[in-house]
């Protein structure tokens, strides 16, 4: 674990932290660190992508299996509001190898137990919680759409494309989808890395979180664009992506904290 953790039973307040600017130049900073750390310790960001990947092919399995079509698509989608949380292994590689540690499975797994606190738990409960009212409001818009019928996923692709009612239900799906996306990416976008890297509670984390987002607005929807395109590749890949995609995104979340988010140095 990082040498700048916290005392435990010291949780530092949000007015510890002091929020940088940042520019567009710096989010693609990070993510060229980002594809860095993925190269200098491919391992890792293959097995857990491929983890994450096969997780996304066995609930969409098991949605097909239960003639649940229309939560096909906003499950994948919402693959992205859970994403900092499984990223959290990459955290870890990231910091090793910015403080030219050796990097091992020992000290991953070590170091995941260790942040596996109550705040972490927390604050992937949130974004879970998140989840499941998107996928509610994903089935209420299909009820309210096509009625409490079922249909096979080549019927529904042909309804939602090619009929005008269809095409409604995609503007307002994703719509919803959005606005969600966006607040959870407000509050998340470094409480994750945070809670990793320093003994805070999870709210401090968040708030901590909306104020680099209402900083840098320019520069965080840039990156929320970034992640938006290369989640929606890896997707149409059929998951395949993930492999690369998100242990890339996940370093280059690591690298974003660090140079979004400093303590006051009157708190050091």
């Amino acid at each position: 674990m990082s040498e700048n953790l916290q005392p435990i039973g010291q949780k530092a307040p949000a007015k510890s932290f002091v929020v940088e600017d940042l520019e567009i130049s710096d989010v693609l900073e990070v993510l060229a660190k980002g594809l860095r750390d993925f190269r200098r310790a491919p391992s890792y960001g293959l097995v857990f992508g491929g983890i994450y990947g096969l997780g996304g092919w066995l609930l969409l399995a098991l949605l097909l299996l239960l003639d649940l079509p229309f939560l096909a698509y906003p499950l994948a989608a919402g693959f992205a509001i859970i994403a900092p949380f499984i990223a959290s292994a990459f955290y870890c590689v990231s910091d090793c190898l910015e403080r030219d540690d050796e990097v091992t499975w020992r000290r991953v797994i070590g170091s995941l137990r260790q942040a596996a606190n109550q705040e972490l738990t927390w604050m992937a409960l949130v974004t879970l919680f998140t989840l499941f009212i998107w996928m509610d409001i994903a089935a209420f818009l299909f009820f309210g759409f096509f009625g409490l019928t079922s249909m096979s996923f080549g019927d529904f692709l042909s309804e939602i494309l090619t009929t005008p009612k269809g095409i409604l239900f995609l503007l307002i799906g994703n719509t919803a989808g959005a606005v969600i996306a966006l607040a959870v990416f407000s509050f998340s976008v470094t409480s994750f890395p945070m809670l990793y890297h320093r003994n805070v509670d999870f709210i401090t984390a968040m708030i901590t979180s909306v104020r680099v987002v209402r900083k840098n607005p320019k520069s965080m929807l840039f990156w929320a664009a970034l992640i938006t395109i290369a989640v929606g590749l890896s997707l149409l890949s059929g998951f395949f992506g993930l492999f690369l995609v998100l242990p890339v995104l996940g370093h280059a979340s690591w690298h974003l904290y660090r140079r979004a988010v400093r303590v006051r140095e009157d708190e050091d």
